[in-house]
């Protein structure tokens, strides 16, 4: 697939894991090739890696397509990191891909049970309309001067938190980052400052602390907002494992991590 992405230019080549997880076995051609050609050999390709992620409880090989690993990777504009939660934003995502001039690859973190959801549907004018948005604003919010904590997240976690939200009408406002590299500063520099009495920041993941988008967007956010804004995680604890093989474990950890999230002082 990634040498028929180097050939063929104006074909949409898409590599699909059956599980985020198996694209460990892929992690060779992914870094000799994949990251680094572009800057090696000045070879290009538009190869589009689909790899399913989300927790589910399904268990440490069926939950992860390893985020961190990819963003390690990211520097100079070589690749895109993407997690669309909409079904529009995931269409105009690879129509981006095929009309853009300059040709990168794109990783796009698949859904395992939005696929199926409700709340990730969207309707026919948001498909013949409109483009990929790299951010994602809180469209349940009436009143931003209202807001006390900007939630940040990236993938299902960010439904799950909205559906929360809503339950308990927190003064709390979630904002998806569907692009996580190149990470879309001024889209959320905008956003951020719609809410001026927000006092918090919180970047909120699935993922284990040493594992998802943490240690990347950490970074990235104090640059930003540290002498403005307390900047926080939220996310299960530091784990060797990408998550734990219980689903009644997997069900209490997500609980934690929505009210953590969404418990305001």
């Amino acid at each position: 697939e990634y040498g028929y992405s180097v050939a063929n230019k104006d074909a949409l080549v898409c590599w699909e894991a059956q599980f985020g997880d198996f694209v460990n076995g892929a992690s060779t051609i992914i870094d000799q090739f994949l990251v680094a050609a572009e800057d090696k050999w000045d070879q290009s390709s538009g190869l589009v890696m689909l790899l399913p992620h989300g927790y589910e409880g399904q268990g440490p090989e069926h939950s992860s397509g390893r985020i961190e690993r990819f963003l390690t990777l990211c520097a100079e504009d070589n690749i895109q990191v993407c997690n669309a939660t909409t079904a529009a934003q995931y269409f105009h995502l690879l129509r981006r891909q095929m009309h853009r001039e300059q040709r990168k690859p794109l990783v796009v973190f698949t859904p395992k049970s939005l696929l199926r959801a409700k709340v990730a549907r969207s309707p026919i004018a948001d498909l013949t309309q409109g483009s990929f948005r790299e951010t994602l604003d809180d469209p349940g919010v009436a009143d931003p001067s209202s807001v006390r904590r900007v939630v940040m997240c990236s993938g299902k976690v960010g439904h799950e938190a909205l559906t929360e939200r809503d339950k308990r009408e927190a003064p709390v406002a979630i904002v998806r980052v569907e692009q996580l590299y190149p990470w879309p500063h001024d889209q959320l520099d905008d956003i951020v400052a719609r809410y001026p009495e927000a006092r918090e920041i919180v970047w909120l993941q699935e993922e284990p602390a040493n594992m998802g988008g943490w240690a990347f967007a950490q970074d990235r956010l104090a640059e930003r907002f540290a002498n403005t804004h307390t900047v926080l995680r939220v996310s299960r604890h530091e784990s060797g494992s990408p998550a734990t093989g219980s689903h009644t474990i997997h069900v209490q950890e997500q609980e934690a991590i929505i009210d953590a999230a969404l418990s305001v002082e």
